[in-house]
């Protein structure tokens, strides 16, 4: 008897489930039935870029030691033997520059920018992921797009001059245009890492409407 109403219950659920399913407009149904046959692949794509992204972070981490020797260097360069360099300050400018650029993509794997979730906190996580794809196509991707494009032409422009900075150590900075413009690849790639693990969650959402 117990075994009986248990499986009753639960063909009850189903049928309340796919009532449910079937009340959603036909893009909605579509949109969830092709997600569903897409679940290993975004995923694993999601991972694979992240993977990336955390082994690239790891790896320009080790800025910070160069940029710790040279402002110890310069500090006792100047206080202590009065024989400032000329190419300190620089030297310290792009190497910051550098870190915290490659930082963007890698502090966005570990959710670590600033996020002002005071209203989508309060939604359910189907409405969250709804909105996060759509703030992503709508406002980071295009962004992060055109900045990277824009990087690359002003990379190449400079490599092509073999351009130098305008101060008395003039250092060549057309290797740290074309980092800059690759620090900028990565955040792309770290959004469309984004977009999938969105999208993957609004098709799990979509399996406890129709499991």
């Amino acid at each position: 008897m117990i075994k009986a109403g248990i499986v009753k219950d639960r063909s009850g659920s189903s049928r309340e489930n796919q009532s449910q399913y079937n009340k959603l407009p036909d893009p909605v149904r579509f949109l969830i039935h092709f997600l569903k046959k897409e679940t290993n692949m975004l995923e694993s794509l999601s991972k694979n870029l992240e993977k990336v992204i955390h082994k690239q972070g790891d790896i320009t981490s080790f800025l910070v030691y160069p940029l710790l020797i040279i402002v110890v260097y310069e500090v006792a360069m100047r206080y202590v033997f009065n024989a400032p360099t000329t190419w300190a300050f620089e030297a310290t400018t792009f190497l910051y520059g550098l870190h915290y650029m490659f930082g963007l993509s890698y502090s966005d794997v570990h959710g670590a920018h600033v996020k002002v979730d005071i209203f989508s906190s309060l939604t359910s996580e189907k409405v969250q992921a709804v909105l996060s794809i759509i703030t992503n196509l709508v406002f980071f991707m295009p962004v992060t797009i055109c900045l990277t494009l824009w990087g690359i032409k002003y990379a190449y422009q400079s490599t092509l001059g073999l351009e130098v900075n305008s101060t008395s150590w003039a250092p060549p900075i057309w290797p740290l245009k074309i980092l800059m413009a690759l620090c900028l690849v990565f955040l792309v790639l770290q959004g469309i890492a984004n977009l999938l693990k969105d999208i993957n969650s609004l098709k799990q959402q979509g399996r406890k409407v129709n499991p």
